[in-house]
């Protein structure tokens, strides 16, 4: 019988909890306060925009970094029962979001932190955000519950093991 590590199982915890955190921050992002930013006064949403801006990125773009640099750590330390086309998807899945928040997202948001509320560009930030950020991030949280499924049961199989 072979025993799973443990240091490749804690990597995957905190990853799998790290995915989880920055899926919730983003959907509160994406689904409370992007739609909600046509009801800010045009006077004052470039101040709005500038204070929320560093909240955002300690709070839901420093987590989600660090999720995507343990999950890229887990191709070479991943728990045996998780086959390695799935974290290498995962990779891929997250490159997606990273490449789309620097090639669309992020120069929406320079203009609006610079310029000030645009209707416009909030409903191309809405749309794009959706498409390239919000599925590729469902798709790996489901990719994440079932690996996570299989570390379980390969858990238990060896729990049942031991115990016989």
């Amino acid at each position: 019988m072979q025993t799973i590590s443990r240091i490749p199982v804690w990597l995957f915890v905190v990853t799998f909890a790290l995915m989880f955190y920055g899926l919730g921050a983003s959907f509160v992002e994406s689904f409370v306060n992007y739609p909600t930013w046509p009801l800010i006064g045009a006077a004052e949403f470039k101040a709005y925009h500038q204070a929320l801006s560093p909240l955002v990125i300690g709070y839901m773009v420093v987590p989600m970094l660090v999720g995507t640099s343990l999950t890229l750590l887990l191709a070479w330390l991943r728990p045996a029962p998780i086959p390695a086309w799935a974290i290498w998807l995962s990779v891929g899945l997250q490159l997606v979001v990273w490449v789309s928040t620097a090639a669309i997202q992020l120069p929406i948001q320079f203009q609006l932190s610079s310029d000030g509320l645009s209707l416009p560009l909030i409903q191309k930030l809405i749309s794009t955000n959706f498409w390239f950020r919000k599925i590729p991030q469902v798709i790996n949280i489901v990719l994440f519950v079932w690996m996570m499924g299989l570390l379980v049961r390969s858990s238990r199989t060896e729990t049942v093991l031991a115990n016989e």
